[in-house]
């Protein structure tokens, strides 16, 4: 028995599919705030592989970010990759900026999607993929941990899938306008903001739909001191767009078709030009007045378009999904001055993906004591990716992939209570490049760090089948466990091999694919108001995917040795009263790659970039009265030192030691009218004066910036 809004759940990793939408038969209006849903957790539904299923017939670790979550959350910050590190246990801190750099899943690289449309690529991975959406046109979001092919590449640490909101309610038209100011409490001046957010949704005969719109202007962001934080890639300045609509009909009782389109674009546009900070004397990097250089950072604009089809009860109880998609995103990344052969250059990772899916699932077995079903189909990937200069000179060529991969996986309950699951998924893929020049790369002085090359393209190709199995047994709540092995596969970032070769034919570059083994075994305890869940994995790799920083060039290269990370998450959630509920999580990470190559010898720590400290969370969340609901959020990040200083005096990019820092939120809703709520956020309660844990190892001066000072985000909400 648990409150809807804290539970973390247990999933399969499965090979194939897209994680659906709660049914909206379960969202329930009230004139009060929500309050908690006391049900037993295996009665909750997901969807797992197009199809709904009970918790209770899932067996490997996940994360459910609930609506409620999303909401209480967006009463302090529109971030998601703030929300997504407080409530996901092994996910890496955020660093409130519009990359994603280091920010991974379990130690390896984690796939972005929005309703199963791929937003990463691993073609060319600009680690900016978290902020593709944003999170108040969300019903929830399902990140499943741990190597999973589930959608195809990529995925080596897990998946984090955004899944947007359907139209609920049988009304022709209802909707949802809210205002917001937020501002910092340190440095009122030049920090204030606003957003507005507009949605309406309705039913009329067979068809549904649901549109929004949202902008959002921040201000300069402050630390605890009341300065400004650096402006590289930050949130502060920042203009954000996000146009939203889904439309379904539904042509019998049977059969749906639905169409979803989103448009997120969200750039920095700065008064203040960088101050590299002094790491060496703890100065933090800030800016001074003046016109930034180039074209303004983040994402310029991310389509996605996404048609399904969905019919149950064909032939055999035969149910069918198949939906296409189209994703197109252009991403800006900062001016590198004094870098490239022909003057400053400044960046881009433009992407195009457009992608079919088939998916049948079959029941083999229909008995009391005996059940099972069959899902299988396949997927098509077609993804271009390059990453040329604003100005137009290639630095990434353009790569065009076709992805093929045919799945079959079975499910089978035995005497109710012992689930398992098996499955295998077959990836060909296909990379085609076209003939290219390397840019030189130069010192300041302009001499040559890296000449030009003429490289000979051609076609690289993989190929992979990836397994998965696993088994759960839940005759006692006291203890129910489960054990999951699955593969994940990446082509592992083609594009930066390309940009850095040193030969002239792509055959001779190390582009080889890499191949996860994931293992985990874990256990959950219920009883009465109090759920616990431990989980213990190991992932291992002959071939990684390490960034390293070559102190003779000053670039970071990719290593390519074998790799062993492993770790444990614990997640508790306690309703001490009908009105008081308690939640904590802890997560710890390590990894060692065996530089040696000798097959066992894994002799030197992953650094920061891949490896987060260890981190604390809890919650606290109080309903003195029926309107009223009061929430206090922390999240600890733990210290991490595991290197020396070089030859210099300094530590390698990537390698510098991690400070602890402690952080509280604070959110209150009230509602005032039955339709009216007014929402009071905090963020950084207590005003800590700190540096993100990615200030502190990457090294990079431009990127020594603290974090936000304590600052307000002012709500109002109206329902009609």
């Amino acid at each position: 028995m648990i409150h809807r809004s804290i539970y973390r759940i247990s999933l399969l990793l499965l090979t194939t599919g897209s994680l659906q939408q709660l049914s909206a038969q379960q969202t329930k209006k009230d004139t009060s705030l929500p309050a908690p849903a006391t049900q037993h957790l295996g009665e909750v539904i997901v969807s797992a592989n197009r199809r709904p299923v009970t918790l209770d017939n899932v067996s490997s670790s996940v994360t459910v970010v609930t609506k409620k979550m999303l909401e209480n959350n967006l009463a302090v910050t529109t971030d998601v990759t703030d929300i997504l590190a407080r409530e996901v246990p092994g996910m890496a801190p955020g660093a409130q900026t519009n990359s994603n750099v280091g920010q991974g899943l379990r130690g390896r690289a984690v796939l972005i999607m929005v309703d199963g449309i791929p937003q990463s690529s691993p073609l060319r991975n600009g680690e900016v993929d978290l902020r593709s959406i944003d999170p108040a046109v969300l019903e929830r979001v399902e990140v499943l941990k741990g190597a999973t092919a589930i959608y195809g590449n990529g995925a080596t640490g897990g998946l984090i899938n955004y899944i947007t909101a359907n139209p609920k309610g049988d009304k022709a038209i209802s909707g949802k306008t809210s205002v917001n100011m937020t501002g910092a409490l340190v440095g009122l001046k030049n920090s204030v903001g606003g957003r507005f957010s507009q949605m309406l949704q309705g039913r009329v005969g067979n068809w549904d739909y649901i549109v929004s719109g949202i902008y959002e202007q921040t201000g300069e962001y402050k630390d605890a001191k009341g300065k400004l934080v650096g402006p590289n890639y930050s949130l502060g300045e920042t203009e954000t767009w996000n146009t939203f609509a889904k439309v379904g009909y539904h042509i019998n009782s049977r059969q749906k078709v639905q169409v979803m389109y989103n448009f997120f674009r969200s750039q920095q546009n700065s008064n203040y030009t960088l101050v590299n900070g002094d790491i060496s004397k703890g100065i933090p990097a800030s800016g001074i007045l003046g016109k930034q250089t180039g074209t303004p950072t983040g994402s310029r604009g991310n389509h996605n378009l996404h048609l399904v089809y969905q019919a149950d009860s064909l032939i055999g109880g035969t149910s069918l999904t198949a939906d296409a998609y189209y994703e197109s995103r252009d991403d800006i990344f900062y001016v590198s001055f004094g870098r490239f052969e022909g003057g400053d250059g400044q960046s881009h990772t433009l992407d195009k993906k457009k992608g079919l899916r088939l998916m049948l699932n079959s029941p083999l077995l229909n008995g009391n004591a005996f059940n099972g079903s069959l899902s299988y189909g396949a997927d098509l990937l077609n993804d271009i990716t390059s990453q040329p200069l604003v100005d137009g000179r290639i630095w990434v060529p353009e790569m065009n992939m076709l992805n093929v991969a045919p799945f079959a996986e079975t499910q089978f309950s035995l005497w109710k209570d012992l689930i398992v699951k098996a499955g295998i998924r077959v990836e060909k893929v296909g990379v085609k490049v076209k003939d290219y020049t390397t840019l030189r790369l130069t010192n300041a002085d302009g001499s040559t760090i890296t000449p030009a090359i003429n490289v000979t393209g051609g076609n690289l190709d993989y190929t992979a089948t990836l397994f998965n199995a696993g088994i759960r047994y839940n005759r006692q709540p006291l203890f129910m466990p489960y054990f999951s092995y699955s593969q994940g596969f990446s082509v592992s970032d083609v594009g930066l091999a390309l940009r850095d070769s040193k030969v002239n034919d792509i055959r001779k570059i190390n582009t080889k694919a890499v191949l996860v083994n994931n293992y985990e075994l874990g256990f959950v305890n219920e009883f009465r108001g109090f759920r616990f869940e431990l989980s213990g994995f190991l992932s291992t790799s002959k071939l990684g995917s390490d960034m390293v920083f070559d102190p003779n060039t000053g670039l970071f290269n990719v290593s390519r040795t074998p790799e062993r990370i492993y770790g444990v998450e614990a997640v508790v959630a306690y309703q001490l009263l009908r009105n008081l509920d308690l939640n904590a999580s802890y997560s710890y990470l390590e990894g060692k790659a065996d530089t040696a190559k000798t097959g066992g010898s894994y002799n030197v720590y992953l650094n920061g970039r891949r490896i987060a400290p260890p981190k604390v969370t809890a919650g606290i969340a109080y309903r003195p009265l029926q309107t009223l609901e009061l929430r206090l959020q922390y999240m600890g990040v733990n210290g991490r030192d595991r290197f020396a200083k070089n030859a210099k005096g300094v530590y390698n990019g990537n390698e510098g030691p991690v400070k602890a820092y402690n952080l509280f939120n604070f959110a209150g809703n009230y509602k005032v009218t039955p339709h009216t709520q007014l929402t009071l956020g905090i963020e950084n309660l207590f005003n800590e004066d700190y540096f993100p844990a990615r200030s502190q190892w990457f090294m990079q001066p431009g990127f020594y910036a603290k974090g936000r000072g304590a600052s307000f985000n002012i709500g109002v909400t109206v329902n009609y």
